[in-house]
């Protein structure tokens, strides 16, 4: 690791824990070494085979009628009920263990004060550093349940694994970081590598308590600050606390007979354990989402036998991956400002699917559109304008389920690689290896559907009464959508915690970002957090940004806190509700973004747009109107003394 330029002079022995003497600040050395060199992988491949990268034509007339709706309908209804996820307890919590580091670096428990306390070391963590500094901010420590920064990029780590938004928009701060990414759409090993790299020059290291879980939080009313809790013996002290451990950090088991009695190796894709030899082993992989459809045809090219259970196929779109070209990196080493440009343009793309393929002549400003915007002899109702989405998404989908039929060779097998839902319903996938892995003789799919597997013996998995002999299981069954435990432990003003406030009168927040009677708490990317739309980071730039703007303003007012009323929050649920069920029909299925079918409308994720969530965040912000400000930050500094 390369010294930061914040880094203070330290002993020899480079002790865990240590003091800055320039400034008095506790600076810290927990950053855990690699477990294993064998870490290591690429993301998507480069395919030149131009069939497989390309989309037939959608059969003429295609609609969604009603005979097309009734067969979604049916596709959905026979898998309800069918999610069904257990707690990685007790023999099940190894599943959980960290296997990417080395055992976490001894140090003294801490029992004292900071003004800023981050839960989280991925993106959102690191770029709000980057801020509180460049604003003045410097005593701020974070907690890290991981050995290393990276977030979902450290847990992630499995074979293929790749982002879907390109990585010209997704990186934050390439142009502060002087970065170019070596592909379109980088793998999660270079991902994880930027965040290192960003974390070494901004001294974020010296922040950050790795291997320390965040166990409880307890708001101090007379002190008018955060008591933070952790597995390390730990019970800091902040006046702020920050949530930025992601909405996908917690993994899922799903719940099958006899899964403990499997006799051979076994793992969660979020803890991939490089220390298992696949080469040549018979191996199986549960589930076909996202993850999976990027772990497969890597398997694909070692194993000896790769049996894909599937309860639910994925949409299989292009992706098209190529190399960044030296033309590129020339431009853009002449263009400043080439990188914010680039992402703000993807932020005006209304289609999930335009903007996650990317389009590389409108993202560099070569064209003013990707496409000619259809116009209507008259404005379309809301209603009209969802109808007239449902149909175009139809057509998209006529088209992946004609890909699979021009790829797989086995008709069986290509029917069951079709889905059945709306477009962007479940989290669309992309990839141009995954099709055609199952023509290969040693992959097979079995097609569990509707309801997925459901025992497991010592010696593999067992479907319709067929047992399928496996050495190594893996599990692709994903992570619970907003529901870090981080809500479970976090106890405001009246003794509830966020989850028992959330469980007795729906999730409610202002901006997604308070929750009224959690005063001083801010959260990141949680529920009905908006601004981002389909390139996550630049939610977070939004999130990161208003949090450095909380902070000064009640530095500025003399304020030891701020909470939101009660008003303004049952206000911004009310429109987060109406939102999610005006677009509702566009979620027609059954997938993590609708808790399975079992969400409450607006108690997930924000559908009202990017544009109308600036607008009530500026509105906010302009006015002050939904804000309580209390105390003074003189007795809070006197009382931290």
């Amino acid at each position: 690791m390369t010294s930061s330029p914040d880094s203070a002079t330290t002993s020899a022995t480079h002790p865990a824990i240590r003091t800055d003497p320039a400034t008095g600040a506790k600076l810290f050395a927990t950053r855990a070494a690699k477990a294993t060199e064998r870490i290591a992988g690429k993301g998507y491949s480069a395919v030149s085979d131009e069939a497989l990268k390309t989309l037939p034509p959608p059969p003429p007339g295609a609609k969604f009628d009603a005979e097309e709706q009734a067969r979604y309908r049916e596709f959905k209804e026979s898998r309800r009920g069918a999610a069904d996820y257990m707690a990685m307890e007790g023999e099940f919590a190894r599943y959980l263990d960290d296997v990417y580091s080395a055992p976490p670096v001894e140090r003294e428990a801490l029992t004292d004060d900071c003004e800023v306390l981050v839960i989280g070391a991925g993106f959102g963590a690191l770029l709000l550093w980057y801020k509180l500094r460049a604003a003045g901010f410097t005593d701020v420590r974070f907690c890290e349940k991981g050995g290393d920064v990276g977030g979902t990029w450290y847990w992630n780590r499995y074979p293929g694994i790749a982002c879907d938004v390109e990585a010209y928009s997704y990186l934050p701060l390439l142009e502060e970081m002087g970065y170019f990414p070596s592909m379109k759409f980088a793998s999660g090993f270079e991902i994880l590598e930027y965040c290192q790299t960003m974390a070494e020059r901004y001294g974020f290291y010296d922040r950050c308590l790795f291997h320390t879980t965040v166990e409880r939080t307890e708001w101090d009313e007379a002190e008018s600050r955060w008591t933070v809790h952790t597995d390390r013996g730990d019970a800091m002290r902040a006046r702020f606390v920050v949530l930025a451990n992601g909405i996908l950090t917690t993994p899922k088991l799903a719940r099958i007979d006899g899964m403990e009695s499997f006799a051979g190796q076994s793992f969660h894709t979020s803890r991939w354990d490089y220390t298992v030899d696949l080469e040549g082993k018979r191996v199986g992989i549960i589930g076909t989402g996202a993850t999976a459809v990027q772990v497969v045809p890597e398997l694909a090219k070692i194993v000896r036998e790769l049996y894909v259970f599937q309860r639910t196929p994925s949409t299989i779109d292009v992706r098209d991956q190529r190399a960044t070209t030296p033309e590129e990196i020339a431009q853009w080493s002449r263009e400043p400002g080439w990188a914010l440009a680039r992402r703000e343009r993807l932020a005006t793309i209304s289609s999930g699917r335009t903007a996650l393929q990317g389009n590389d002549d409108f993202l560099s400003g070569k064209v003013e559109a990707v496409k000619p915007k259809r116009r209507y002899e008259r404005e379309l109702t809301p209603e009209e304008r969802i109808q007239a989405q449902l149909n175009t998404n139809f057509r998209i989908m006529e088209q992946i389920r004609a890909r699979v039929d021009a790829v797989v060779k086995d008709p069986k097998t290509a029917a069951a690689l079709k889905p059945y839902y709306p477009y962007g319903c479940k989290r669309p996938t992309f990839h141009d290896e995954f099709l055609p892995s199952f023509n290969l003789p040693h992959v097979t799919l079995v097609d569990t559907a509707p309801l997925g597997v459901k025992k497991i013996t010592p010696a593999g998995v067992v479907h319709d009464g067929v047992e399928y002999p496996l050495d190594v299981l893996v599990y692709a069954t994903g992570f619970e959508w907003m529901a870090t435990g981080s809500f479970n432990m976090i106890v405001g003003r009246d003794g509830r915690t966020l989850r028992e406030k959330w469980r007795e009168g729906g999730v409610r927040t202002f901006l997604g970002l308070h929750s009224h009677g959690f005063p001083n708490l801010f959260i990141m990317s949680g529920p009905q957090g908006g601004g981002g739309q389909f390139n996550f980071t630049r939610g977070l730039e939004g999130h990161t940004d208003y949090v450095v703007w909380m902070l000064k303003t009640l530095r500025a007012r003399g304020a030891a806190t701020v909470d939101i009323t009660r008003d303004a929050e049952e206000a911004y649920a009310a429109h987060c509700r109406d939102a999610d069920i005006l677009t509702r029909p566009l979620r027609d299925c059954l997938s993590y973004y609708n808790g399975d079918g079992n969400a409450e409308p607006g108690s997930l994720a924000y559908y009202g747009g990017p544009a109308k969530w600036h607008e009530r965040r500026i509105a906010a912000q302009a006015s002050l109107d939904p804000y309580v400000f209390e105390g003074t930050a003189e007795r809070v500094a006197a009382a931290g003394e």
